[in-house]
């Protein structure tokens, strides 16, 4: 089942930089290139969604889908034995070397 679900995220990572890479800029006309971004609207002109952007978003969608499953997979295979931290070893503590005290001079 592993195997399936990583096979199926990287099919979907290609379609989605496939898809991502086809679609055109919001800017991409003549007037984008001077800083004109369309008649009377705050945010640009916004057209209807292409079948482009709708992939985008189906993919995006299931990239995160398997992502999660993927980990919560990943996770049961081999469970957590805790942080990195705890499995440090203790630093070695260096011995001090005890010097002798100075004889009191008579």
């Amino acid at each position: 089942m592993y195997y399936l679900v990583t096979t199926l995220h990287v099919i979907i990572c290609f379609f989605l930089i496939i898809v991502v890479l086809l679609q055109s800029g919001k800017a991409a006309d003549l007037a984008g290139a001077f800083g004109g971004m369309g008649s009377q609207t705050v945010f640009g002109p916004r057209g209807t969604a292409t079948v482009l952007s709708k992939a985008t978003t189906i993919a995006a969608s299931l990239f995160m889908i398997t992502s999660l499953a993927l980990a919560i997979m990943a996770d049961r295979i081999s469970p957590s034995t805790g942080s990195v931290l705890e499995n440090r070893k203790a630093p070695v503590a260096q011995q001090q070397t005890k010097q002798p005290a100075p004889k009191p001079k008579k």
